[in-house]
């Protein structure tokens, strides 16, 4: 290595200008908070020496399997692996989905031990299946290690993490896709404005988000994607949601505005990151990212334990080599225009209201179950219509032209378990709306004010009894033992007036509560009342007293089982 520590992989003329070297040279803490402090300051950032030190010891102790691929592994497998052939002309494993090697200011040499390193990876690991990450870690971890084999060994490290809870690359198609709707769930949360264009100018918006991996390994150039790597390391892959989201934030404020073509966004968010260092700084970009006050690490892994759980039921675990992403649907799929049939709202109003509910259930279409103007205004019949359907959503017009519903996570036929007593259940996935004089969306109180509330630890959501308020019992299996996502269980709120989703009795139905009711609808369907609850601090979704015109009752259903 040279004076300040590049080593022969890197173009130390493109480096010096992506990346100056002025920090400090050493690192004295070891506490993770402090670490946690000082990668977000970017204190090692600074100094390409100390960077390469602070990866060498944080990779060091990620714990891993017992036995994992080291450096002496590669010594002895890469030239039976490699062979005659030029490291240029190396093909890439197929696992990285025709993912290119970033160049990040390496050389020719550098960018062909990229190569060597992934294919020794694939022969080392045969159950990575997917990882469309791995060219971008590789090619920024050879800046930092003394040789080929030194980077193969950080890298297997990364691969090989065994650490209950952590995870720190996608390493199969399932996790992979799970991911993308995971992004995609909290863009939906976090990111609406941005969300609304993505719906408005895309075709298909799962495809856009799809991409949210790419955005950060190969599009980001080396100073910023080196940046959030450092923070990454630490604190694990609840940051790379953080950044992408900010990303998406970023690009829609700079495009807010201007034209966007259907069949560019994709291409046109790429370009962005590409270029971001002409608008976006990395403290920017970090700021940014953090600034964004995400569910817990508990909650996000419980949405993707739902969301690869989906993918399962759905026989999506393998990329379809003819069409990526081959039976995910999306709204303009899921509601077809010839056979979708309403008495309340349109094709694109219900596409609208498909855009908000979670991606997994994005993978469906919608289902009548009742209808006023078919089934009769009945509570009873209701009830009988849409037990054993969950998810479900309300949808009411009134006699005015007003309509307004609500997504209702929860199976009615829970309403049973309080003996006869009206009683709340439900969780936070909930949230209600209205469409017409004008739309709005309100969803549960916490998401938008997190400081309500504080996450339980993960022993005492498991060992403290269970509010009334539960929806689902303590499954054995461990898989499932803290589900649903977004259970109140799993929260220390100061009151239940924060988690009144729904509840159902003989004589009324009612939609939020706490302070009052979002939706309350009689026993005979005719009349009702909305007004502001804390459940979802809404305003009321039409007159406040208002006579029911129509009322109907949507599930969701597997195209696979039409």
């Amino acid at each position: 290595m040279d004076s300040l520590g590049y080593n022969c992989f890197v173009d130390r003329d493109k480096m010096e200008a992506a990346i100056q070297d002025l920090g400090p040279k050493e690192l004295s803490c070891t506490e993770l908070p402090e670490l946690k402090q000082l990668a977000r300051q970017g204190y090692w950032a600074r100094s390409h020496a100390l960077r390469g030190k602070v990866y060498q010891r944080l990779i060091r102790d990620i714990p891993c399997r017992t036995v994992t691929p080291d450096a002496s592994v590669y010594s002895d497998i890469v030239g039976k692996i490699v062979g005659k052939h030029s490291a240029s002309s190396l093909p890439l494993p197929e696992f990285v989905d025709n993912t290119q090697v970033p160049s990040y200011c390496l050389n020719a040499r550098g960018e062909g031990a990229v190569r060597k390193i992934l294919l020794c990876i694939a022969n080392q690991f045969p159950d990575v299946s997917f990882c469309p990450a791995l060219p971008a870690v590789v090619a920024l971890l050879l800046h930092y290690s003394a040789d080929e084999a030194e980077c193969f060994e950080k890298a297997c490290r990364i691969l090989a993490c065994n650490e209950p809870g952590r995870k720190l690359v996608d390493q199969s198609f399932l996790a992979f896709e799970s991911s993308c709707m995971t992004f995609g769930d909290l863009v939906n949360k976090y990111c609406q404005a941005a969300h609304k264009l993505m719906v408005a100018v895309s075709e298909d918006v799962l495809q856009v988000y799809a991409d949210w991996q790419r955005w950060l390994f190969g599009e980001l150039p080396l100073s910023h994607f080196a940046r959030v790597f450092d923070v990454f390391l630490v604190e694990g892959y609840k940051v790379l949601y953080r950044v992408a989201l900010a990303i998406l934030k970023f690009f829609h404020k700079v495009r807010a505005g201007q034209p966007l073509e259907s069949d560019n966004v994709k291409q046109d968010i790429r370009e962005f990151v590409k270029d971001i260092a002409k608008t976006v700084s990395p403290e920017k970009l970090l700021e940014k990212a953090f600034a964004i006050r995400l569910f817990s690490r508990k909650e996000i892994q419980l949405l993707q334990m739902a969301n690869e759980k989906a993918l399962k039921q759905k026989g999506i675990t393998v990329k379809q080599k003819s069409v990526s992403l081959s039976k995910r649907q999306f709204v303009h799929l899921a509601v077809h225009a010839e056979n979708f049939r309403s008495e309340i709202v349109s094709v694109k109003e219900m596409r609208d209201i498909w855009s908000w509910v979670p991606e997994r259930f994005a993978l469906c279409q919608p289902l009548l179950l009742f209808s006023s103007l078919q089934h009769g205004y009945s509570l009873t019949r209701f009830y009988f219509q849409c037990e054993g359907h969950e998810p479900t959503l309300l949808l009411i017009k009134t006699t005015q032209k007003e309509v307004c519903g609500a997504y209702l996570s929860t199976d009615w036929s829970e309403r049973h378990k309080f003996g006869g007593k009206l009683g709340f259940f439900g969780t936070g996935e909930c949230f209600v709306f209205r469409l017409q004089p004008e739309v709005q969306r309100y969803e549960w109180v916490v998401i938008r004010h997190p400081e309500l509330t504080k996450p339980t630890s993960l022993m005492s959501s498991e060992t403290t009894s269970a509010p009334a308020t539960l929806s689902h019992p303590v499954s054995s299996d461990p898989s499932d033992r803290l589900s649903p996502f977004l259970a109140t269980r799993h929260f220390n709120l100061p009151s239940k007036t924060e988690s009144m989703f729904m509840a159902g009795g003989s004589d009324c139905l009612i939609i939020g509560g706490g302070g009052g009711q979002a939706l309350y609808i009689d026993g005979d369907l005719n009349r009702g009342r909305t007004g502001h609850c804390d459940t979802f601090n809404n305003q009321p979704l039409c007159s406040e007293n208002f006579l029911i015109a129509a009322i109907e009752a949507w599930g969701f259903q597997d195209p696979d089982t039409q």
